[in-house]
């Protein structure tokens, strides 16, 4: 049997609650043929009132993240005998736990981020990790209690800086919402002769250049980057990329292209370069299969950027 699961997640005091009921008591989501299940995995100041959702809907409670398991969330649902099981997470608790603890036949049918707009900077700064942790996943991202004085493009950068494919919403203390339309143009002009990747757009660049390679395909691009030799590509041929992080040093990670053509330098690791050549899809040793590979035009050493590594924001 398939356990269709809505996942809401976000930080305490966000409106998670307020949401979930909401949700709940609308006729177009709460079918009274079917029963539900709300796990909650914190206390909020909001509290349920089970009278108020039906009497299809019980309730169940983890206090402690170890306590995340395939066997405990199986016997949650057949006890509640539910078809639908709604999850309010700890913010503070890491999203693989409970990925990693789907039983079998549980479906994530939504993750929904709720985020208070007034506190999101606060935590985007102190508490990094745990946002980027919530948004990566997010099909949804509701931004709550704005006003006029919202700075909505700062909120819009904090969820692209993380994820390209969650829609946005803001909902403003009144309870209107506004869907976000706000356009991402590119730091670089991709239909230049010479499409210059400047150090600072060196992380959007690997991330759009991967989800969406087409648009790159035959397009000359010059970057500098950091050489990185494997003996398992042919001569000639090396990577050349940046350190990119995410969200904290724990998550800093190389990122580069195949490039092929050293020209009459002889490379090793860890050099800095500036590359200039053409942009196409082939296969290599290093991918175990098709990639992006640079067919290099020029190159030339370099120095280090001020910022080695490279980041979103």
């Amino acid at each position: 049997m398939e356990i269709a699961v809505y996942l809401f997640t976000g930080f305490l005091e966000a409106g998670k609650t307020s949401f979930i009921k909401e949700t709940m008591k609308d006729p177009g989501f709460n079918d009274p043929d079917k029963k539900y299940l709300v796990i909650l995995c914190e206390d909020g100041e909001e509290e349920y009132e089970p009278e108020d959702l039906g009497e299809n809907v019980s309730f169940a409670h983890f206090d402690e993240e170890q306590l995340i398991t395939p066997d405990r969330l199986s016997a949650m649902q057949k006890r509640a005998g539910a078809d639908i099981v709604i999850v309010e997470y700890n913010g503070m608790w890491g999203i693989d736990r409970f990925y990693s603890s789907l039983p079998e036949g549980w479906m994530v049918f939504q993750e929904i981020a709720i985020i208070d707009s007034k506190t999101a900077a606060v935590y985007n700064a102190n508490m990094r990790q745990l946002m980027v942790d919530k948004l990566t996943s997010a099909e949804m991202v509701v931004f709550n209690r704005t006003t006029e004085s919202t700075d909505k493009m700062e909120l819009h950068k904090l969820v692209r800086g993380v994820s390209k494919r969650a829609n946005i919403c803001y909902e403003a203390v009144g309870g209107d919402i506004e869907f976000d339309s706000i356009e991402d143009p590119l730091p670089y002009d991709l239909e230049a002769d010479v499409v210059e990747i400047k150090d600072e757009d060196f992380a959007i660049f690997y991330r759009d250049m991967v989800d969406e390679i087409d648009k790159y395909k035959g397009k000359t691009l010059r970057f500098k980057g950091i050489v990185a030799t494997d003996p398992a590509l042919p001569s000639s041929h090396f990577a050349v990329g940046r350190h990119i992080m995410t969200c904290c040093q724990d998550d800093i990670a190389y990122r580069g292209v195949v490039a092929k053509g050293m020209g009459s330098l002889k490379l090793k690791t860890r050099d800095w370069v500036i590359v200039e050549g053409v942009l196409n899809e082939e296969h290599s040793k290093l991918y175990g299969g098709v990639g992006p590979v640079l067919t290099v035009k020029a190159i030339e050493r370099a120095e280090k950027p001020l910022q080695e590594v490279a980041t979103f924001y």
